[in-house]
């Protein structure tokens, strides 16, 4: 389901990004969405390995992308399994940081993917709706053999 847009950041919302990054680095993640923990909420961590730490993008919009780019994506939601995902291999992405400011955030690599990734949990999409429909197929096989307790 798609989350709800910020309309204050207040301290609930600082706490809220404070929480989300402790949460992602404990997972471990490189990304975390609000909606992944249960708050339905236009917000998102990330840290692309890049040495500039966490970062949050609240109320987020991919303002451009260019380019493919194929790469095995995982996700928190579904620990464990990664799947051939293409996606644009360059995005810019503009929201806000938690003083309220408009930041960008533009890169290809992890940093694209990364946004795309929390920016489709916004939207109510999970990593496995991008999959191929005979990959998806498979995927959503596995998954329920799992949770039934019938993997092999």
């Amino acid at each position: 389901m798609p989350a709800s847009p910020v309309k204050e950041i207040d301290t609930g919302v600082r706490k809220l990004v404070t929480d989300m990054i402790e949460t992602m680095y404990a997972a471990p993640g490189v990304g975390l969405a609000a909606p992944q923990i249960g708050v339905s909420r236009a917000v998102i961590v990330f840290d692309a390995q890049d040495e500039k730490g966490a970062r949050v993008l609240i109320n987020p919009e991919l303002v451009e992308s260019d380019g493919d780019y194929e790469y095995e994506e995982g996700c928190l939601s579904v620990p464990g399994h990664y799947w051939p995902i293409t996606r644009p291999g360059y995005v810019r992405a503009r929201g806000l940081n938690v003083e309220g400011e408009t930041v960008e955030y533009f890169g290809e690599g992890l940093l694209g993917r990364v946004l795309q990734h929390e920016i489709d949990h916004l939207r109510g999409i999970l990593l496995i709706e991008r999959l191929e429909k005979k990959v998806r197929k498979q995927a959503l096989k596995t998954l329920r053999e799992e949770a039934l307790g019938l993997e092999a």
